[in-house]
């Protein structure tokens, strides 16, 4: 009984240093000023008085909390009016206030820590689906991908387990979110970085993408170093490589890996493959090029719907006008017939200026 006893008499002790601790971890650990805590929890004490105690004369109350016990007292005109029972509700209330506390400080915690790998592609796993939107599993926090952040044609379903972009912070009606997206260019960067080593160890730049998620990619490669193939490198001995790039996107999108050259005719013809044997002619004022090519190559060039030409042009960041050479001979030939009818005229007027000619 002797031991039961003590245990009993130190337990409000417990209790006040269990408050002490609380109000010292959400200063020390969550980096707030425990003064803030406080004034929340002597607000949030006299929303509770009021909701049960009927609203007399509210503006003349105020709230004491004793810093180390937790004791909370309602003061009136300097009288303690603490109805009894009271102190009950007001260590719930203290407690509730110092956990939301703690949870909307690791979560400002989490949040500053995405803040740095914004632009990295991340390991998530599908959780639910709230309304048009994916919430997905990434860690220490939750990731939102938006709809116009998915792939098109791709079919989400719980506990899915995909590779995501981290677009950004983003400031909503629920406070501040994790973005992250599936139909972000930044993907296709970070999955090739992670299957070449060369695009991981900087020997293979990635210059320019130009994506239509769910679709086609085109990428426009270069090297940094000297008997490096970038083409190669990125597509890997029997393409594995851009096949596991391809596999990460649901096996859903085509990916041209091309050569980047500052030379823009080269680069247009890289980046119009898998269209060869092509003839550019360009305008640097407009920005803009004439690709000539052979017939049984036009259909290639343009691509399904014009989706290769459109890729090609955003790679480039020039406009292409895809001519087929057949096209081109008609135009040329076309061109000279007027200079051909001139001679038949002169010839005829010669022949009429000389008789002896006509006779014979």
């Amino acid at each position: 009984m002797v031991g039961g006893s003590h245990h009993f008499y130190n337990m409000p002790a417990i209790v006040r240093t269990e408050f002490a601790l609380a109000l010292n971890q959400v200063a020390t650990e969550r980096g707030i000023d425990p003064e803030v805590v406080l004034e929340t929890i002597k607000a949030a004490i006299l929303a509770a008085f009021r909701k049960d105690y009927g609203s007399q004369d509210l503006e003349e109350l105020s709230v004491t909390i004793d810093p180390n016990t937790g004791e909370a007292k309602v003061i009136k005109e300097k009288k303690d009016i603490t109805p009894p029972g009271f102190g009950r509700i007001a260590t719930q209330t203290a407690k509730q206030v110092i956990l939301q506390r703690i949870r909307e400080a690791e979560k400002k915690a989490i949040i500053s820590d995405f803040v740095t790998k914004v632009g990295t592609i991340t390991n998530g796993m599908v959780l639910r689906f709230d309304g048009p939107n994916v919430i997905v599993d990434i860690g220490r926090a939750e990731g939102v991908m938006p709809p116009q952040e998915q792939i098109p044609n791709e079919h989400y379903r719980l506990n899915q387990r995909l590779t995501f972009y981290l677009e950004g912070i983003k400031q909503t009606m629920r406070g501040e979110e994790v973005i992250v997206s599936r139909a972000h260019k930044g993907l296709i960067l970070g999955l090739f970085a992670r299957e070449v080593p060369e695009v991981a160890n900087s020997a293979v730049v990635i210059k320019v993408i130009a994506r239509e998620p769910g679709n086609r990619t085109k990428i426009a490669v270069s090297s940094t170093q000297s008997g490096v193939d970038p083409v190669g490198s990125c597509v890997g001995q029997k393409g594995v490589r851009v096949q596991s790039v391809i596999n990460e996107l649901g096996g859903l999108e085509k990916i041209d890996i091309v050569q980047w050259s500052e030379d823009i005719k080269f680069f247009i013809q890289s980046a119009l493959a898998p269209a060869k044997d092509i003839d550019i002619i360009t305008n640097d004022k407009k920005n803009s090029a004439q690709a000539f090519v052979p017939d049984d190559q036009l259909s290639l060039a343009i691509g399904r719907e014009g989706q290769n030409v459109r890729l090609a042009a955003k790679l480039t960041g020039w406009k292409i006008d895809i001519i087929g050479k057949s096209e081109a001979v008609k135009v040329k030939t076309s061109a000279k017939i007027p200079e051909k009818v001139k001679k038949v005229k002169k010839t005829a007027k010669k022949a009429a200026k000389t008789p002896a000619a006509s006779k014979k």
